[in-house]
């Protein structure tokens, strides 16, 4: 099993929503991430929330690319329907050169209907830009020379996408799914899979268990760490500290459900989805997960704090082998 972080800085509290810090503290955190020998970090990206999300992931990222060593970066994800996708396969190739070949291409097509208005992007038409979008920067990396391209959204005449990855073809890419069909998508289009951090621990289990048989249909080689699970952490070390502990679950979910529009559990002692407990407690939730073939764990601390990262390096990461790195898709 291997860890990693999953999150994103934030430019000011918000109510009942306290899961990232200001820029200089997250970056220490994820400085001190790559000390301990975490293994990820995907970096959410959103926009017109008034939360103070990031918004420029990549900037975010190319900084830390100078900061760390060997942690890998990964976007979570780039909803590829606002962008020009030349222009993300130029700033992908780009951070994959300046950390020497430590990034993870998450993508996804959107479904916050609030950002699409903001843009100007037709929420309908998510789909078929998406699709426009990957096709074009599969064909930016993988083109030898010169390319052109038409499509209903892009149109290109005899371009070339500088400068190339580092990673080849590309850097591995990674889609956010949950729904079996679009699990199986995932795996026979390539991309590596990214489950979210509300999902219950059968439901992950099952999505696990449904790319792999997708994978083998295929005959697509299978590796655990294409799969990575973000898990919200909260661990504490005194029973006392559980009242405060499912306190802080239920004002974390209650804002994220609303975001995110998932169906929660109803109670938070009945939810499977986070690291809450005891050392001994996580240690037990990470072993049903391991069990069930999630081996690749990202974890969400609702205060992004070094304190807890240390915590969790020194009495949890120990009872678990570390495999070895998953080759680029």
């Amino acid at each position: 099993m291997q860890f990693g972080l999953f999150g994103g800085a934030r430019t000011k509290r918000s109510i009942g929503l306290e899961d990232s810090q200001g820029y200089q503290s997250f970056i220490d955190y994820v400085t001190e991430a790559d000390r301990l020998g975490f293994k990820q970090l995907f970096m959410v990206e959103h926009h017109f929330t008034g939360q103070g999300q990031v918004s420029a992931s990549m900037t975010v990222l190319a900084y830390l690319a100078a900061r760390t060593q060997h942690i890998r970066l990964g976007t979570a994800v780039v909803v590829l329907p606002w962008h020009n996708p030349v222009l993300i396969a130029e700033q992908v190739a780009t951070l994959d050169l300046l950390t020497g070949g430590r990034v993870d291409f998450g993508v996804g097509k959107g479904y916050r209907k609030a950002e699409f208005e903001g843009f100007r992007i037709p929420i309908d038409e998510a789909g078929e830009r998406f699709e426009e979008a990957m096709e074009i920067i599969r064909k930016a990396w993988t083109t030898e020379g010169r390319f052109s391209h038409r499509s209903k959204h892009w149109q290109y005449d005899d371009i070339v996408v500088e400068p190339e990855p580092l990673q080849r073809p590309h850097p591995p890419l990674w889609l956010a799914a949950g729904s079996r069909d679009s699990i199986r998508r995932a795996a026979r289009e390539g991309y590596n899979l990214l489950l979210d951090q509300l999902a219950q621990t059968h439901q992950i289990i099952e999505r696990i268990a449904i790319f792999r048989e997708e994978c083998g249909r295929i005959g697509r080689a299978y590796d655990p760490l294409m799969v990575a699970t973000a898990r919200p952490l909260q661990m504490f070390h005194h029973e006392s500290e559980r009242a405060a502990a499912y306190e802080t679950r239920k004002r974390v979910v209650s804002v994220i459900g609303d975001l995110a529009r998932d169906k929660l559990a109803d109670r938070v002692e009945d939810d499977t989805a986070p690291l809450l407990g005891t050392p001994d407690e996580v240690i037990a939730r990470l072993k049903e997960l391991e069990a069930g073939g999630a081996t690749n764990i990202l974890l969400v601390d609702p205060n992004a704090s070094v304190a807890n990262l240390r915590a969790f390096a020194r009495e949890v990461m120990p009872s678990f082998s570390t495999p070895r790195v998953a080759a680029a898709e």
